[in-house]
């Protein structure tokens, strides 16, 4: 690797520090600028398989995988040399082409549920999308989002979000009209009875409840035993719509998602990340009488320049054709052994940690008490994952730059990678100690 006698990181810190004049943070999505770790962000220079290296020439095992898209790893070459063919045809239309359709039909399979899928470009308008149908179906106009989960940054979702906002400690948003947070109620992640509050005092007023089912943006937070199925009963009796916001979750908790997992069908699904390979793309989609709704099959308007173009459905298609049962079984085993080294190395320095995990899914809290929820999440203590994070960058691992912020493991990851990452803990785990 790499040194400098000045710093390891000179040209990152040049680059940021360029960044900074004229990029808001320098940065164009706040959790990178490591404001909750402290230190400079790293600048990527490229990546390969499971491993990322920065513009000073610096090597890690990346626990980030571009938060999650990249199931098979950065760069994997068959990826590479289809995009490469697409990308002689051209890189945009604004036209349909016979890839939409085949990707569709793919997601479809995978997701029963999703009877008619529309692509997009983010999971943000995904979930924006799925919500303004859900409000077109039912005639009513509040919805119940959970504390602590994140679907984006279209104002409605801005009210105690997870992921950036709780590493920046701003769980709303200067700019978000009272108006339309006005019709966003909250509940307790993991708690039926607080929806039930929630829903019998605005009794014939929700369109829908949005809920990641597993939740990943307050850090790795599984459902408990009952609570999705709950939330079908319960808007089953009300009337209302039930959406999957599987951005994080689809593709990575199982090839049919989470619903596959938990045997839940929702009424409307929002995918990201995944089905783009790492490109940018999102796609929203669920019972065909609720699909029709959207222009032009029906009045409920929604366009983009760029959705559905070649380059984000062949990385789609190609990502999701590599899928396999194997696949899933080798990340699970991966998985389980990383949460079990760094709960190890946790215990080994008297540091108090819960670790969740789930498949290739994990997040270390630090805090002592089993992590449920919100509020449970925020006893974590984020000094402590930082100086746990700059250890763990010291040792050539990168984790993600946030407390809040699951762990992605993927097809590249080997377990000589993961026992890399168990023995970087024990010594990270030493300086928290320490500290």
């Amino acid at each position: 690797m790499a040194r400098t006698t000045r710093s390891r990181y000179t040209q990152s810190e040049r680059l940021f520090a360029h960044a900074a004049r004229i990029l808001p943070g320098g940065v164009d999505s706040p959790v990178r600028a490591f404001r909750s770790v402290g230190g400079t962000p790293l600048f990527i220079a490229r990546a390969a398989g499971a491993r990322i290296e920065d513009a000073d020439g610096h090597v890690y095992v990346d626990y980030v995988m571009s938060w999650g898209p990249l199931i098979h790893g950065h760069a994997p070459k068959g990826l590479i040399k289809a995009l490469a063919e697409a990308a002689r045809r051209g890189t945009s239309f604004g036209a349909p082409t016979e890839l939409e359709t085949r990707l569709a039909h793919r997601v479809a399979m995978l997701m029963p549920s999703m009877e008619r899928v529309r692509f997009v470009s983010s999971g943000t308008e995904a979930a924006m999308s799925a919500v303004r149908v859900a409000r077109a179906a039912t005639r009513r106009d509040r919805i119940v989002k959970f504390e602590g989960c994140y679907h984006g940054h279209a104002d409605a979702f801005l009210v105690q979000a997870g992921s950036g906002a709780m590493t920046l400690g701003v769980p709303t948003s200067p700019g978000v009209p009272a108006a339309a947070a006005a019709d966003t109620l909250l509940a307790r992640y993991n708690d039926l009875e607080s929806v039930e509050r929630v829903v019998s005092a605005n009794r014939g007023q929700v369109a829908a409840i949005i809920v990641e089912p597993i939740a990943g943006n307050m850090g790795l937070v599984p459902p408990r035993d009952g609570f999705l199925q709950g939330l079908r009963e319960i808007c089953d009796r009300e009337q209302m719509l039930l959406v999957f916001d599987e951005v994080i979750s689809g593709f990575r908790a199982a090839s049919g998602g989470a619903q596959q997992v938990f045997g839940v069908r929702p009424d409307l699904t929002c995918l990201g990340k995944i089905i783009g390979g790492g490109l940018p793309v999102g796609a929203y989609g669920g019972r065909a009488d609720l699909m029709e709704l959207v222009a032009p099959a029906g009045p409920v308007y929604q366009a983009g320049t760029l959705s559905g173009n070649p380059l984000a459905m062949t990385a789609g298609l190609w990502c999701v054709m590599e899928l396999s049962p194997k696949l899933y079984r080798r990340l699970a085993k991966l998985g389980a052994r990383l949460a079990s080294g760094l709960a190890d190395a946790a215990r080994a320095a008297n540091v108090p940690l819960q670790v969740n995990a789930f498949g290739s899914l994990v997040t270390p809290f630090f805090t002592s008490q089993p992590v449920r929820d919100y509020q449970s999440a925020l006893a974590a203590d984020t000094r402590a994952y930082g100086t746990f994070f700059r250890g763990m960058l010291a040792r050539g691992i990168y984790p993600p730059p946030s407390q809040f912020e699951a762990w992605f493991l993927s097809g590249a990851h080997a377990e000589r990678d993961v026992d890399a990452t168990i023995k970087a803990a024990h010594a990270a785990m030493r300086d928290v100690a320490a500290s």
